[in-house]
């Protein structure tokens, strides 16, 4: 019973959305599987004809999900009264009860692709993983802070342990450009490394990297291998660490990205190139050979666990990095969060060094 009614939660509280009273009245009834209640001004039952009357079935998630699917593995477009093909518009948009949708997730509104979705411009949303992590890493990246210590005092030497943070945010700053379905967005991550536990070298924060881009989203729908293609994001992106001197680290890139689902699955795949600088103000001029020149998110959602593999790779060089992470159902909007990487670039300061890190935390699901 607890399992039923938190998958009914979302559904339920799509049904409550919705203004009309005699159509949210409609979307419950459809949700517990009964013939829905007259809407207001309606005629009686017994002053309808039997053309008039409308087919009825069951709407639990399961059957719809099971609907659902089956109609996205086919191809084929569900008949009149089933689940997946209502008559009602506003309580077809607000009974999203795709596959996608149960699991807690979907592209569609992660990036607002369709009118069901819509929330408007400039509101925050999330953009990538918020989390906070205690890690350990097998072999620190010393160098770039020598000429910065007193080398002859090893105990200022980085700590192996770190809290490791991200927080970011997205908001859309045009809904429908040039009368198209076209949106501009705005994101900014910042990722910090704070040597917490290292009071020998005054727990400094070691490196903090800062990421504001400028994305335009489209959406997208057909089949790539079974799955759907959702949206393709074309953007800039500006990486820095705010640091001067030696411990300068910086680079802009313009990108392609198309995002794909299925049944669970989703998987991002971007493409980028970097914009040169002037030779004399460059601090990284080889930081592709390491970084790659794209990379791709593979994650598997079920149940409210999510597992995702994020894989950078430069053929030409044979450099990249593979991150592993696991995030699993805690308290309220709080997952618990593990995390592994091994390659290079986990921070722009190391981003020709390789290493092998493991962190566990937590991360946020607002």
């Amino acid at each position: 019973m607890a399992q039923q009614a938190e998958a009914n939660a979302p559904v339920l509280a799509a049904c409550a959305a919705i203004g009309d009273a005699g159509q949210r009245l409609a979307c419950y009834d459809r949700l517990a599987g009964v013939k829905p209640a007259a809407l207001p001004g309606s005629l009686p039952a017994s002053m309808s004809t039997p053309a008039a009357t409308p087919r009825v079935a069951a709407t639990t998630p399961a059957a719809v999900a099971a609907t659902a699917e089956s109609a996205a593995a086919t191809g084929t477009t569900p008949a009149p009264g089933t689940p997946a093909a209502r008559t009602d518009p506003e309580v077809e948009a607000a009974l999203d009860l795709s596959p996608e949708k149960l699991r807690g997730f979907s592209l569609a509104d992660h990036w607002e692709l369709d009118q069901a979705h819509k929330r408007g411009i400039f509101n925050f949303r999330p953009h990538y993983a918020n989390y906070l992590m205690v890690t350990r890493t097998a072999h620190p990246n010393n160098e770039p802070y020598r000429p910065f210590r007193d080398i002859s005092d090893l105990a200022t030497d980085l700590s192996h342990s770190e809290l490791v943070f991200q927080l970011g945010f997205k908001t859309k700053l045009v809904e429908g450009a040039f009368g198209k379905p076209v949106d501009v967005w705005f994101g900014y991550t910042q990722n910090s490394f704070w040597q917490a536990g290292n009071r020998k070298a005054s727990s400094p924060f070691r490196e903090t990297n800062y990421q504001p881009e400028l994305m335009v989203v489209t959406p997208l729908d057909f089949n790539v291998l079974g799955m759907r293609a959702r949206f393709l994001n074309l953007g800039v992106v500006h990486q820095s660490n705010g640091q001067a001197s030696t411990l300068s680290r910086s680079w802009n890139r313009v990108y392609a990205q198309v995002g794909l689902e299925r049944a669970g699955w989703t998987v991002v795949g971007r493409v980028w190139k970097r914009i040169n600088e002037a030779a004399a103000d460059d601090n990284n001029p080889d930081i592709a050979d390491y970084m790659g020149r794209g990379d791709l998110n593979v994650t598997y959602r079920n149940n409210g666990h999510d597992y995702s593999a994020l894989v950078r790779r430069n053929f030409s060089t044979e450099r990249g990095a593979v991150q592993l992470s696991w995030a699993f159902p805690l308290a309220g909007h709080f997952k618990g969060y593990v995390q592994y990487f091994s390659g290079y670039g986990q921070s722009l300061i190391d981003y020709n060094y390789y290493q092998n890190s493991a962190g566990i935390g937590v991360q946020g699901t607002f």
